[in-house]
C-alpha cells in the first residue's frame, strides 16, 4: 500500500465531504458518545478495502479501534461481519461513507476480476486492467484488481510507452513511432518497456519486420486472426488482447494463446457489492 498516495487520497475525500462539520451528527449526538459498529455483508462476493478502511479510520481518529475479521481477497457471502470499530461515534459517522465507497467498489472489482481469473485457470493467460478507471481512485480500482487475482497494466502515462493507433498515425506510421520512442528514451536516460497496438495483421507483419519492442497489443482481432497473430509472433513478444472483450467470451481470446487480456469492464462499469455499516 503506498501511504502517501492512500493518506492524500484519504484527506481530499474526508474534505470534500465534511466541509466546515458533520452537522448532522453535531445537532443529534453529545460530543462524547461512544459507539461500535460493524461492517455488514449484503452480497456474496470477494472482500476488498479493509486495509483501506483502516487508514481512513486511523485518519479520521487515531483512537478507534478496529477488529478484523475476513482479510482482503477473502470470499465473503451475505451475513458476515468482515470487521468492527469501536470508539467515538462522531468519528464512526464521519467514517462511514467514504469506508462504504471505497470497499464497495473495490469489492466489486476484486468480484468481477476473481470471476475472470478463474476462468482462466487451465490457461497460461493473465488479465489485465486498464487506464479507464474513475478520476482520483485509480490507485484503489487497481488495488482491487491485485486483490481479485488480476495483474495490473500501466498505473498510468509515465510507465509505459503505449503506442497505440492515435499515435501512429500522428507520428506518421509505426516505424516512425518506434524510431521517435526508442530516440526520447534514449535523449532522457529513461528506462521504460514498449508496447504498440496494432490493429491488423498488416501493422503486425510491419511491428515484427521493425522489431526492438516488448509487448504487441492485438486490439480488436478475430479470434481467427489472433491465433494466426499469435502464432506469427510465436513467443518473441508478449502479446495482448484487448477490444470488446466481456466475462461471456474471455475464454474464446484465451484459447488463442495470448499472454495478456486486458479488459476496461473490470473498472469502468462493474457493479458495486453490497455492504453496509451499522451501530450495534
Amino acid at each position: 500500500m503506498d501511504n502517501v498516495l492512500i493518506q492524500k487520497f484519504i484527506k481530499n475525500a474526508i474534505a470534500e465531504d465534511v466541509g466546515d462539520g458533520d452537522h448532522t451528527s453535531l445537532s443529534t449526538i453529545p460530543l462524547n458518545t461512544q459507539g461500535k459498529a460493524k461492517l455488514l455483508v449484503k452480497e456474496n462476493g470477494i472482500l476488498a478495502g479493509v486495509e483501506l478502511a483502516k487508514a481512513i479510520f486511523i485518519e479520521v481518529d487515531p483512537q478507534l479501534q478496529m477488529e478484523t475479521l475476513i482479510k482482503d481477497g477473502e470470499e465473503v457471502k451475505v451475513g458476515d461481519i468482515a470487521f468492527t470499530v469501536k470508539g467515538s461515534t462522531h468519528s464512526i459517522l464521519l467514517a462511514e461513507r467514504l469506508v462504504l465507497n471505497c470497499m464497495q467498489r473495490m469489492s466489486g472489482i476484486a468480484t468481477v476480476t476473481h470471476k475472470i481469473v478463474s476462468l482462466l485457470k487451465p490457461y497460461k493467460t493473465k488479465i489485465l486492467d486498464t487506464r479507464k478507471t474513475t478520476p482520483g481512485m485509480r490507485y484503489l480500482e487497481k488495488w482491487a484488481v491485485r486483490i481479485g487475482g488480476g495483474v495490473n497494466h500501466r498505473t498510468g502515462l509515465y510507465d509505459m510507452i503505449l503506442i497505440k493507433d492515435n499515435h501512429v498515425d500522428y507520428a506518421g506510421g509505426i516505424a516512425n513511432a518506434i524510431n521517435a520512442a526508442h530516440a526520447y528514451l534514449d535523449k532522457n536516460q529513461k528506462k521504460l518497456q514498449i508496447e504498440v497496438e496494432v490493429r491488423n495483421l498488416n501493422e503486425l507483419n510491419e511491428v515484427l519486420e521493425i522489431g526492438n519492442i516488448d509487448r504487441i497489443m492485438l486490439d480488436n482481432f478475430t479470434l481467427t486472426d489472433l491465433k494466426e497473430a499469435v502464432q506469427k509472433v510465436n513467443g518473441k513478444y508478449l502479446t495482448e488482447a484487448s477490444g470488446g472483450i466481456t466475462e461471456s467470451n474471455v475464454v474464446d481470446y484465451a484459447q488463442c494463446g495470448v499472454d495478456y487480456i486486458s479488459m476496461g469492464a473490470l473498472t469502468h462499469s462493474v457493479k458495486s457489492l453490497d455492504l453496509s455499516l451499522k451501530a450495534f
